[in-house]
């Protein structure tokens, strides 16, 4: 809106202002040019026009007269100052309609794909500076819906050959129990327990497709009410007990604890809850995982560090993409849909805070910075 504003001032100023000096210089110039020639006539002696050719001497003379002698002067001064007038009319009229028509036939390559730059006339370098820029944008937003809808049918084709070897499988083992009456228990036992545990991680990944078609589909909504972030945290951390066991792991929680922060706490509670997933997956085996919370600046600074393989560069600035995944190789460690944490990022960004990774040889964090109530 401002630099509309700003680009039809200056349109204005510039053809209007233009005009008004043409109009002005003309009002003073004809007048002016009026009384000079009549000094100059009547302080003037013009026998040497005469002396040179009567003929012509009498022809100008009479000239003179007729437009600046006669009754009918004034009118014929201000008749050549109206012709002047529609003219300067018209050719400020006739600019406008250039600079209109220049605009109208550069928009027209604003959604093209050819990928050429917007010239307009130096007048309009504003306009042709934004129409540049939402050209560069729209090129960006398409490039990076079409690189999401990959992504998305990849991770599609990707779940559906997953959910069918855990679903062989089951039907395999029961297939087994169903026609072998006499099997021993011990060997039931077994393929039970195996495709149960198939049937675990056969919901687990139906669980991930249906993130998939939610996210594209729902807009997230948020319900504020103030929550003890402390006692958010360890709720959250308690959710991760037996997989903190059996990896042999712990979370320290560390920092202030009286912190009240005005947020939507489910929403929230699965920022956290992808955040610290995130940092249990990636991090080295028997290595700890750091949480921090301290105050700075009027807002709230949650760290969760991680002890693992440094993430490079490329990789750590698309690390919050949608459908982006660290490990593309699918294994069931780290295997995931790749929204977790593009979800913690627009969470995260509703509730007016910011998200950001670093990491280096030593560890990776996780830093969430949320306005405090």
């Amino acid at each position: 809106m401002e630099w509309g504003i700003k680009l039809k001032n200056n349109l204005v100023k510039n053809t209007l202002s233009n005009f008004i000096i043409k109009v002005v210089a003309l009002s003073v110039l004809l007048p002016l040019f009026y009384f000079i020639m009549l000094l100059v006539v009547n302080q003037s002696d013009f026998n040497w026009l005469y002396q040179f050719s009567p003929n012509l001497y009498f022809v100008l003379l009479k000239i003179f007269k007729f437009l600046f002698l006669n009754s009918f002067s004034l009118l014929f001064l201000l008749l050549i100052w109206f012709l002047l007038f529609l003219y300067f009319v018209f050719k400020m009229l006739k600019k406008i309609d250039f600079y209109i028509t220049c605009t109208i036939e550069q928009i027209d390559h604003l959604f093209s794909k050819e990928r050429t730059n917007i010239e307009l006339p130096k007048e309009l370098s504003d306009l042709e500076n934004k129409l540049n820029y939402l050209k560069m944008c729209h090129e960006k937003n398409e490039r990076l819906a079409k690189e999401s809808t990959e992504k998305k049918d990849e991770l599609i084709i990707y779940l559906a050959h997953d959910i069918k070897t855990p679903l062989t499988s089951m039907i395999g083992y029961l297939s087994l129990l169903d026609e072998i009456d006499d099997m021993p228990k011990r060997k039931q036992k077994k393929y039970i327990k195996i495709a149960l545990e198939k049937s675990y991680k056969l919901e687990e990944l139906v669980n991930e497709l249906f993130e998939t078609a939610r996210f594209n589909s729902e807009k997230i909504i948020l319900e504020k009410e103030d929550v003890n972030l402390r006692l958010m945290l360890e709720q959250i951390i308690d959710d991760f007990y037996p997989t903190l066991k059996e990896l042999n792991k712990e979370i320290h929680l560390e920092g202030e604890k009286n912190i009240s922060i005005f947020v939507d706490s489910l929403k929230m509670a699965r920022v956290f809850n992808n955040l610290i997933k995130n940092a249990i997956n990636y991090s080295n085996k028997t290595k700890d995982i750091w949480m921090d919370v301290k105050v700075e600046n009027e807002k709230v600074v949650i760290k969760i560090i991680n002890q693992g393989n440094e993430i490079p560069k490329e990789k750590l600035n698309r690390i919050f993409e949608k459908f982006y995944r660290l490990d593309a190789s699918r294994n069931s460690k780290t295997g995931g849909s790749g929204l977790g944490l593009a979800i913690a990022k627009e969470i995260v960004l509703l509730h007016g805070g910011t998200i950001e990774a670093k990491s280096n040889k030593k560890e990776t964090s996780f830093i969430v910075t949320l306005p405090l109530n």
